[in-house]
């Protein structure tokens, strides 16, 4: 394997690894733990590939939780990646998915996006605080967002009776609450110019992100683009790409799947991937 050069990111603080030689730089998202993807940086590079990872919230001067994140935080690295490399792509997991469809919107120098267990709709701001707030912003207004129903989420809470709850109906009910926020809600995928791939489980118990992710194909077919879908009907929130070491397990939310089902689905997945890298 050829060199790699790791290089510590402190503004936001994120790390960089340049493989000797690369042409495709990766922006890597994470959910809403809010880490730096390491790991999964160190998988790409070891394929050839400069991967990047940024703390986007709960950093220095950064909102706490996942909401109000302006897009633009991304700006200066997407610039460098693009840059220094031939190829742009941002690959996103869970509320990184999110982010990386919205990005993959707006700046069409993005050749490809890949999304994990993604979402079709932006959400409101993972907090307490009411009245809810968009996770996003942009240009200082917030993205048009779908509201979480408290309500079905306390119920949730409650039908787990002390278990790790799944918010799989939660985020149902929202999307039938606030049927009247879904249209400007939802994000415009027709816009991105690139690839987009989008990977998910039939036993997400997060949310139904194998039905998010027909939606992302959907719209995207009613305007004649290609999208590349890739499932596995056991497996769950947490997708191991070949490589990876598996995270540990969640002590509040259920994640669904199983190692074996999560793997299989990685493994799924990063041929049509590393054909888009």
């Amino acid at each position: 394997m050829s060199s790699v050069r790791e290089t510590t990111l402190t503004d936001p603080e994120g790390v960089l690894l340049e493989p000797e030689g690369a042409t495709t730089g990766v922006l890597v998202l994470s959910g809403s733990s809010g880490r730096i993807e390491t790991d999964r940086c160190r998988m790409l590079a070891s394929h050839g590939v400069a991967a990047a990872s940024i703390r986007y919230f709960r950093g220095p001067g950064q909102p706490g939780e996942a909401r109000l994140v302006p897009l633009e935080t991304f700006d200066d690295v997407l610039t460098d990646l693009h840059s220094r490399y031939e190829r742009l792509v941002v690959l996103g997991t869970s509320w990184g998915a999110q982010a990386a469809l919205l990005l993959g919107t707006l700046h069409p120098e993005i050749d490809a996006v890949v999304a994990i267990s993604p979402t079709y709709v932006s959400w409101a701001g993972l907090s307490d605080e009411r009245p809810q707030r968009s996770s996003w912003t942009l240009r200082g207004e917030q993205v048009p967002f779908v509201p979480f129903a408290d309500e079905a989420i306390e119920d949730a809470v409650k039908e787990a009776d002390g278990e790790l709850p799944s918010f799989c109906e939660a985020y149902l009910a929202a999307l039938e609450k606030y049927a009247d926020r879904v249209p400007a809600a939802t994000i415009p995928v027709e816009r991105i110019a690139g690839d987009v791939v989008v990977v998910a489980g039939g036993d997400d118990a997060l949310w139904p992100s194998v039905l998010f992710a027909e939606a992302v194909r959907r719209r995207r077919t009613a305007h004649d683009l290609e999208t590349i879908v890739v499932t596995h009907p056991e497996a769950g929130h947490r997708v191991v790409l070949p490589g990876e070491p598996v995270l540990p397990p969640s002590r509040t939310l259920a994640w669904g799947g199983s190692e074996r089902a999560d793997r299989e689905l990685g493994l799924l997945a990063w041929p049509e991937i590393a054909a888009i890298l």
